[in-house]
């Protein structure tokens, strides 16, 4: 029966939460602003605070969203959940990036597959079951016309996330279900983190590290 401060910010929305035994309190993001991260994050963690009237010392842990996504955003968050841990002395929790996507999809049969765009015509995604059971690891891969054809064959497939727009270009099949708009959010992380919690499955806050799938290329400006 944990009061956690959910944080996430792997994509373009900035999504802050606090929950009481794995439900959603308070729940502020903004998705419209894009990376806008470092300007917005803080003020959403006090907003939450002041809705719920809590002090942030009355939290018992700090989830934050561990990857993958971008760079920048992954690096702010795990910054902000990681100093906070740290001034209120309290436990860090990770939470999968496309665990907490795939929490967005209610079904009784097939599989889920939550995707981040990444460069090109390439996706950071894994493959759930209808419990909400990893059934592939992450991997970061480039969409061809038959990628998931296996599944597709004898299972509906929903696919969720950023990613979305750049699967259904290529994928055409029967059995494919393509969720548009929606993205991480700190909401689905609430059940998440209470589990963890349950469980004092949490991150050593001096050297844990976001989970970035692939190294960080930076690219060069135009000129």
């Amino acid at each position: 029966m944990a009061l956690v401060l959910n944080i996430e910010t792997a994509t373009t929305n900035c999504s802050v939460s606090l929950s009481k035994n794995g439900e959603t309190l308070v729940l502020k993001e903004d998705n419209s602003l894009g990376y806008s991260h470092a300007e917005t994050l803080h003020l959403f963690i006090d907003e939450v605070f002041k809705i719920a009237k809590i002090k942030p010392s009355e939290i018992d842990a700090v989830a934050v969203s561990k990857g993958p996504g971008s760079y920048t955003g992954l690096r702010i968050g795990v910054s902000s959940a990681k100093g906070l841990c740290f001034a209120l002395n309290k436990p860090l929790i990770a939470i999968s990036t496309l665990e907490s996507l795939a929490c967005q999809v209610k079904i009784d049969d097939g599989f889920i597959i939550p995707m981040l765009d990444a460069r090109r015509m390439e996706v950071y995604a894994a493959i759930y079951n209808s419990n909400l059971e990893l059934e592939r690891e992450i991997k970061a891969e480039i969409l061809t016309e038959e990628s998931y054809m296996s599944l597709l064959e004898t299972n509906k497939v929903y696919f969720i996330g950023s990613g979305v727009t750049k699967t259904k270009a290529l994928i055409q099949h029967p059995n494919a279900v393509f969720i548009d708009g929606k993205l991480p959010s700190a909401n689905e992380m609430s059940s998440l983190a209470e589990i963890k919690y349950k469980k004092s499955d949490t991150e050593d806050v001096a050297y844990f590290e976001p989970y970035y799938l692939k190294d960080f290329v930076a690219l060069k400006k135009k000129a």
